[in-house]
């Protein structure tokens, strides 16, 4: 088990956000977590990265309880995030924003690394020179992933990537996520876009209010009435 999520609990002020989460991400897996807005689905990733406070339960990575542990030292275990909203840096260059991903690490794999980045989404080399910001949203996202890929994670969190994109855009970046799982990586994937997360899933979770109501693999929750009829559209 590379990640497991014990009865988390997280509250901003008065407001409980998490109410006794039980996560697991299995090393080589795809994990999707699908619900509504507001459900609590970036605040667990927030926790998982260390940025927003738990206030019950624990976190634990590769068998170490990392639930107090900083932010920076979790990225050098291996836990990476693309944020939602993408939030790349928009002034500095594509290539920096690349190598602000890679700032813990030293040597030479920090170049072929950018170089497979590069192979994985070619329009980030033609724009390589130019301000993150003058991106499409869509371009936005490859580069927030490349970015969070540069780190050299044991796990990627992907928080909400088809956000705001067109419908082709979106095919490209599940695209990408696919590939991805494919190479072996450890992926947890929330999505509001709950079809095509669970479909690439090999397990999914269904949070609402702050509460995990149903887990199963990927295709078994896509076939099931209670999850066609609230996030599906059946």
């Amino acid at each position: 088990m590379l990640l497991e999520i014990s009865n988390l609990t997280s509250h901003y002020g008065r407001i409980q956000a998490l109410k006794g989460i039980d996560v697991q991400v299995r090393e080589g897996e795809l994990v999707a977590l699908v619900g509504a807005n507001g459900a609590g689905k970036t605040t667990l990733l927030r926790c998982i990265s260390g940025v927003q406070p738990v206030t019950g339960g624990s976190i634990k990575f590769a068998g170490e309880d990392i639930t107090k542990m900083a932010p920076e030292k979790r990225v050098g275990l291996g836990i990476s995030q693309s944020p939602e909203g993408r939030q790349v840096f928009g002034p500095m260059s594509v290539e920096d924003n690349l190598r602000l991903g890679a700032y813990r690490r030293h040597g030479p794999d920090i170049k072929a690394d950018m170089d497979r980045m590069y192979e994985m989404f070619p329009i980030l080399h033609k724009k390589r020179d130019l301000p993150a910001g003058t991106l499409s949203g869509g371009q936005q996202q490859m580069l927030a992933i490349a970015r969070a890929l540069m780190a050299n994670p044991r796990v990627l969190l992907l928080d909400e990537p088809s956000m705001g994109l067109a419908p082709l855009l979106v095919a490209e970046i599940f695209r990408t996520i696919q590939a991805l799982k494919e190479a072996g990586m450890t992926i947890f994937l929330v999505e509001q876009n709950a079809y095509a997360a669970l479909a690439i899933a090999d397990r999914g979770y269904v949070l609402e209010t702050g509460a995990v109501v149903l887990t199963d693999d990927g295709s078994r929750l896509l076939n099931d009435d209670k999850v066609k009829e609230a996030y599906l559209g059946l």
